[in-house]
């Protein structure tokens, strides 16, 4: 069944249009990348699911149109967004940011045990759990951030260049434990990623973004056999 649907979605900041007439769909558990140049519209098109930025078009999750929507109302039904550039809470703790990401959880008996899940995903995390998270590496706070958005327990996760600053070694560590996550917890994912080999390691399907167009949707196997996409992402 289709979780997430953007149908011919619009976007502006100021007189720019960032978006016009993006269109994409993720189903109950599947995972759908976002990929495109600097520019394209990737980061846009996932801040006018959250609602933080103004739409037009039509935005539909679990049946229930969203668009207009504050932020706030948007994580309620069951989306977590983990932005470019991580958004840790710098002054509190590594244990103080994955109880924030519990706010509005009713289940409060299980979010200890879900705090350990977390630990055991990234160890790195496990013997800093009382540094603040300032003081943690760019991959340590990576970690921490898609820690963070688990906690919330969503039924959609979405990821903004979870791979940005980050060492080719500290990015595979990251991305695997994204992949263990959406095996063992079924929740969905739209990914918006510039490294297409990682994006392609966890997506089922994938659409290219061009000035805010769609311009390629397929598998990640059809997407990676198209000479266009591997010489725009996959260096070849």
């Amino acid at each position: 069944m289709t979780l997430l649907e953007l149908d011919e979605v619009r976007a502006s900041y100021g007189p720019v249009q960032v978006l016009d007439g993006v269109s994409l769909t993720v189903p109950e558990g599947g995972a759908v990348g976002v990929l495109g140049a600097n520019g394209a519209g990737k980061t846009t098109t996932l801040r006018a699911i959250s609602g933080t930025v103004r739409t037009a078009g039509r935005i539909r999750f679990a049946g229930k149109d969203i668009r207009g929507l504050r932020p706030d109302q948007v994580a309620a039904l069951g989306i977590a967004h983990v932005p470019e550039g991580r958004g840790t809470l710098a002054q509190l703790t590594v244990r103080e940011n994955l109880s924030v990401g519990s706010y509005l959880r009713k289940d409060r008996k299980n979010i200890s045990g879900d705090i350990d899940y977390c630990l055991d995903l990234f160890p790195q995390l496990k013997n800093r759990i009382g540094s603040r998270a300032a003081a943690l590496s760019g991959g340590e706070q990576q970690m921490l951030a898609v820690g963070r958005a688990f906690m919330a327990k969503p039924k959609l996760l979405l990821l903004d260049e979870a791979s940005l600053g980050l060492a080719p070694s500290t990015a595979k560590t990251v991305y695997e434990a994204i992949r263990r996550l959406r095996v063992e917890s079924g929740i969905a994912m739209l990914v918006v990623e510039q490294n297409a080999n990682l994006a392609f390691s966890l997506v089922d399907t994938a659409t290219v973004l061009e000035t805010g167009r769609n311009v390629l949707t397929g598998t990640s196997a059809e997407l990676k056999g198209m000479d266009e996409i591997r010489r725009a992402y996959l260096g070849g």
